[in-house]
């Protein structure tokens, strides 16, 4: 065989292996574009496309006139797919000082294998711009062969700061939310499973670490949280919580609570507390100062308990406002002495002359004409040792010891408001219940709710119990009178003009 008839050999061997080369691309292309289209098209898709949350706004918390204590606004949080990050150290050190972050706690965010991870929650707008100018100009600065090393991967999502108008006025009562978005303190804590938001899902689409705008498709809807309109008058509320401001300073007490109650509804116009804390702005306040000391601290009623043991005496006829008892300074009852809080001499006083004083020995005198059981019964109908249902985060029962439990000294110390413990709240519906002529309404900071399209629905009516009569609390108003008179424990705490 000739050179000519070697190279003719070749030439046909060369052929059959380009074409067996191009039957193998032709198989190849039919198994990608026909067989297994579908498969690679969700690839190409999964790859160009990402999925995120769509974060739900809370419901806002409102006076009873509308006015919002508590609202959501938006805000941004960038998040980071690390696989995306090539050089964390560098993202790290342009990211920190522009998000107020430490450069250790960014780099330790942005790295790893995550496709999703929260870097920074709650960012302005204009840092986010900050943000992707500087990685903007960084990516710029590159030169062609460290390409490679530009920075994406960084994106923002919606998402919802809380804001509270009325700052301190408000505090204690409606609370505020944790950064994870889930109530800390007060309404936003008793209300939380009602007042969040369902949060949504969209799909958008990613090219080369950003998401392309425009591209977003929603595919779960985000559900805005149930909005809480309260039983307070913002007015009401703000008079009250300066008043008691002014009180704990000049008293220099350690801590004071003020509550507005509608007698007949049970509806709370105010609660304020002394001292408070910025709900805008949490990150140095103290557990203790984000109490609320209305509902949440007990204590021994004293003399405001003797109301109930003088109300249970002249309900149960066992005595009347007029009725006269000698009233000693001390008084030994079962081995144990009681005394008044200040010395005097053995005294002919009626029952409005033991409350004017607030006498001990005159309130267990009282106490004495009635049974255990009448007593501690009485107590009952007047709410002491029960929740209230104000609605209020965190709220104690007090405490009532059993009557199986009373000793010897346990029913003159309950005569004269010692051995049981109350919150402000339970000490409020006390007096109120007086005011409504003897009907206990369970007290309330709730007016109703309101859907995310402004349906309102009224809570339920309050719990309504009778404790005493109407005639009993009519004579106990006009005898509690008395202690605002010049021979009363508080002549201070006389309005001109006005019966207190």
């Amino acid at each position: 065989m000739g050179n000519f008839g070697i190279a003719r050999e070749r030439i046909r061997w060369l052929t059959g292996i380009v074409c067996f080369i191009l039957v193998l691309f032709g198989f190849r292309l039919i198994d990608i574009q026909a067989v297994q289209a579908q498969t690679y098209a969700q690839r190409a898709s999964n790859e160009m496309s990402r999925t995120s949350i769509m974060p739900a706004p809370r419901g806002a918390i409102t006076d009873i006139h509308g006015f919002e204590f508590a609202r959501s606004v938006s805000a941004l949080n960038v998040v980071v797919d690390q696989t995306l990050v090539k050089d964390p150290d560098k993202a790290a050190q342009i990211a920190a000082p522009i998000l107020s972050m430490s450069i250790a706690d960014v780099k330790n965010q942005i790295t790893g294998t995550r496709r999703w991870y929260m870097v920074a929650r709650n960012v302005t707008p204009a840092r986010w711009n900050a943000l992707n100018a500087a990685f903007a100009k960084y990516n710029q600065s590159l030169p062609r062969e460290q390409m490679s090393k530009r920075i994406f991967g960084f994106f923002a999502e919606r998402g919802y700061i809380r804001e509270y108008p009325s700052g301190k006025a408000v505090a204690s009562l409606v609370g505020f939310v944790r950064q994870s978005g889930v109530g800390a303190s007060g309404i936003e804590s008793s209300m939380n499973s009602i007042i969040t938001g369902t949060d949504g899902k969209y799909m958008y689409a990613n090219g080369y670490g950003a998401q392309i705008p425009g591209s977003q498709q929603e595919l779960i809807t985000a559900k805005t949280g149930t909005s809480v309109r309260l039983t307070i008058d913002r007015d009401v509320q703000w008079v009250a919580s300066q008043a008691i401001l002014a009180a704990v300073k000049k008293s220099h007490a350690l801590s004071g609570t003020v509550i507005v109650m509608d007698p007949k509804t049970g509806a709370i116009l105010a609660h304020a507390t002394a001292p408070t804390f910025d709900p805008n702005n949490t990150e140095n306040v103290s557990l203790a100062a984000m109490r609320n000391p209305s509902v949440q601290d007990v204590y021994e009623p004293g003399s405001t308990g003797k109301v109930i043991t003088l109300a249970a005496g002249i309900e149960e006829k066992k005595i009347s406002p007029s009725t006269v008892f000698t009233v000693p300074y001390s008084l030994r009852v079962s081995n144990a002495l009681f005394k008044d809080h200040e010395k005097h001499q053995t005294e002919r006083l009626t029952t409005t002359g033991i409350l004017a004083i607030s006498s001990n020995t005159g309130a267990i005198q009282v106490g004495a004409k009635l049974s255990n059981n009448v007593l501690y019964d009485y107590l009952r109908k007047f709410g002491i040792g029960s929740n209230t249902g104000s609605g209020l985060a965190g709220e104690s029962n007090g405490s009532l010891p059993e009557v199986s439990s009373w000793s010897g000294t346990t029913a003159p110390t309950v005569a004269f408001g010692q051995g049981y413990s109350v919150t402000a709240m339970q000490a409020t519906s006390v007096f109120a219940t007086i005011a409504n002529n003897g009907i206990r309404v369970s007290p309330t900071v709730i007016a109703g709710t309101s859907d995310a399209s402004g349906n309102f629905t009224p809570s339920a009516p309050r719990e309504k119990v009778r404790a005493v009569s109407a005639e009993t609390a009519t004579k106990l108003r006009l005898m509690m009178e008395s202690v605002v008179t010049a021979n009363g424990t508080a002549p201070e705490a006389a309005i001109a003009g006005y019966r207190v």
